[in-house]
């Protein structure tokens, strides 16, 4: 076979292979995506939506590092909305709901206009190493790429099994087809499993009554995921974010939900659900379970919250989000017309499960290096993760490392003490996942230091080490940060109602509105807010307990059923598991570091000593 050769070889064109491939190319190495369709680069394949609650935070962690994610929301976005306002800004979470179609052609697009890039339609059928070490990689065209890194990101196209009732058929998403890697994967000594996920049916819009759901519009003027002051560096531009404004046309949302006639036709059906009868036997996502779980874990709820967004501006498809499902056709359309405004809706595309290979992360090192492979790495849903963001994160972070590897450089570790992306890598190399892994803000311990808008001050210095940044955004990041400085000084040498600016802007009461008209013309609101939560926020943090979970013992005594405000599902493996440490405790999967943060407290209000 034909070789050419590559620094970097990515298989898969998915939010995770994209930001990998484009990270090794901005580092500077030859590389190739290879995806089975050109077509279908940056497919969203459930709702076409970036960000929510801690996935707005990694979407602004990758832009932080270059990334192209949340700058290719905030272009492709046709509503806008801020999550979470009720609690404190550290948690805030943007989403944007995105045009489908315009954030694969703008992805597609950027890939193909990227400097060290190529992107290859082919199918991947297995890595080929020497030794113990990558050499290339086997393509069905022919030929072969010669490489000493190759980075997997196959999502769930592993082996994949669609299924509608009991209908089954081959396919990683509806109308695809499968990758056979895995097999590749597993004579390589790597040990796999299989995890399950869903997608629910769309609709045609003109066939919801609008006059029985009510409209969710989005937040004006529309919040941003990316630094979008740094724009004339990206390759693809279109908007002008320079002048300190984002206008953009919104769609509006909808809100509806399920009736008791819902509820009875799905109890009614469980027995042909591949959920119930045995067919599937992959554990799925525990945060987003399909309806026929929420009727049958809360059998008195009367109602499910249903939301109808659009997807896209030329297109009349709608995503009918919270009814995620595997029943037959035939139930699907009684179910769905059974919701409120859905009576006469006319679905155009079933909802569908599909089970899929992954494999274990804790057989990778933080790098996503495979400790069996040198030069091999997995990244996003192989890794037993779920979302679009978490793959991302991923992809970026094997990319980086994998183009490290390439150029001889010495590689930077993302650490939970700096970032989420930090917090996810420790927790599927260290702790693995029995379940689809999804990121929440509970996850990590210094969350009220990992605020959305302050990813560029935790990161871009990384960034700009490792060569992730462009000159065009280290000199914005650094003008930014200039800002930052001189308004704090601003602030501290100014007063409001006879106390310094800086120690009012500490208030929880304190918002812009109470700033002096002459003072905020010294920066964009933006600014002034950045630094009100920084002041806010440091307190807080400088309190922040020193944790002494690595020591404490558990004794076997211990009932966790009687210790408040652990979830139940903690409590269950806390249970199961029986940690005679807190050391032991972290290695669980699923509890997050607010989970042993009360254990611990509560420990130590027992006198039981480290």
């Amino acid at each position: 076979m034909k070789a050419e050769h590559f620094d970097i070889a990515v298989v898969g064109s998915g939010h995770a292979g994209i930001e990998a491939g484009l990270a090794a190319a901005r580092m500077g190495c030859k590389t190739v995506i290879v995806t089975q369709n050109l077509d279908t680069i940056g497919q969203m394949s459930c709702n076409p939506a970036i960000g929510g609650p801690a996935k707005s935070h990694l979407a602004a962690e990758i832009d932080a590092l270059g990334g192209a994610m949340a700058y290719n929301a905030d272009a492709t976005g046709i509503q806008f909305r801020i999550l979470n306002r009720s609690k404190g800004p550290a948690v805030w979470a943007t989403r944007i709901q995105c045009d489908k179609r315009g954030y694969q052609a703008r992805m597609k697009l950027l890939l193909e206009q990227t400097e060290n890039l190529t992107i290859l339609q082919a199918t991947a059928r297995a890595v080929m190493v020497r030794g113990d070490e990558v050499c290339g990689l086997d393509l069905d065209l022919g030929i072969a790429v010669e490489t000493n890194n190759v980075i997997v990101t196959a999502g769930t196209f592993l082996q994949a099994l669609l299924h509608v009732g009991t209908e089954k058929k081959a396919g990683g998403r509806m109308g695809d087809t499968v990758s056979n890697l895995s097999d590749s994967l597993r004579s390589l000594g790597l040990k796999s499993d299989r995890f399950k996920t869903g997608t629910p049916c769309r609709i045609n819009a003109r066939s919801v009554d609008y006059s029985l759901v009510e409209e969710q519009p989005g937040l004006e003027p529309a919040p941003r995921l990316s630094d979008a002051e740094w724009d004339e560096a990206r390759p693809v531009s279109g908007w002008n974010f320079r002048n300190g404004t984002f206008h953009v046309e919104q769609l509006p949302c909808w809100i509806t939900g399920t009736t008791p006639a819902t509820s009875a036709v799905i109890r009614q059906n469980l027995h042909r659900s591949p959920l119930y009868s045995g067919q599937i036997e992959g554990t799925g996502p525990r945060y987003c379970p399909s309806i026929e779980d929420k009727v049958v874990r809360f059998p008195d709820r009367e109602t499910h919250s249903i939301f109808l967004e659009p997807e896209g501006r030329r297109s009349n498809e709608m995503y009918v989000n919270g009814v995620s499902t595997s029943l037959p056709f035939d139930v699907q359309v009684e179910f769905i017309r059974s919701i409120r405004g859905l009576e006469s809706a006319e679905i155009i595309r079933p909802g569908y499960a599909v089970e899929y290979d992954f494999f274990p992360p804790t057989q990778l090192s933080h790098t996503l290096e495979t400790k069996k492979v040198a030069g091999l790495y997995l990244a996003g849903q192989v890794n037993g993760t779920s979302g679009y963001e978490e793959a991302a994160a991923q992809g970026l972070v094997a990319g980086t490392h994998g183009a490290c590897r390439a150029l001889n450089k010495n590689s930077i570790s993302f650490s939970s003490s700096n970032s989420y992306i930090g917090v996810m890598i420790e927790d599927l190399t260290s702790r693995g996942t029995d379940e689809p892994y999804r990121m929440f803000t509970s996850r990590a311990l210094n969350r009220l230091q990992f605020r959305q808008d302050n990813a560029d001050e935790r990161l871009t210095p990384l960034g700009i080490e490792l060569g992730l940044i462009s000159k065009a955004q280290n000199l914005a990041y650094q003008n930014r940060s200039a800002d930052l400085r001189n308004l704090r000084d601003f602030a501290e040498s100014v007063s409001v109602a006879g106390k310094p600016l800086t120690k009012a802007m500490r208030s929880p009461e304190f918002n812009l509105s109470s700033i002096p008209h002459e003072y905020l013309r010294k920066a964009h609101s933006s600014r002034w807010e950045r630094l009100m939560f920084d002041l806010r926020y440091e307190g807080y943090v400088a309190r922040q307990r020193t944790s002494s979970l690595g020591n404490r013992a558990i004794p076997d005594s211990v009932d966790f059923s009687a210790i408040p405000s652990l979830r139940a599902e903690t409590r269950q493996k806390l249970s199961r598991f029986r940690p005679p440490s807190m050391a032991q405790a972290r290695r669980i999967p699923g509890l997050t570091e607010a989970d042993l943060s009360i254990l611990d407290i509560w420990l130590a209000k027992r006198s039981f000593t480290p």
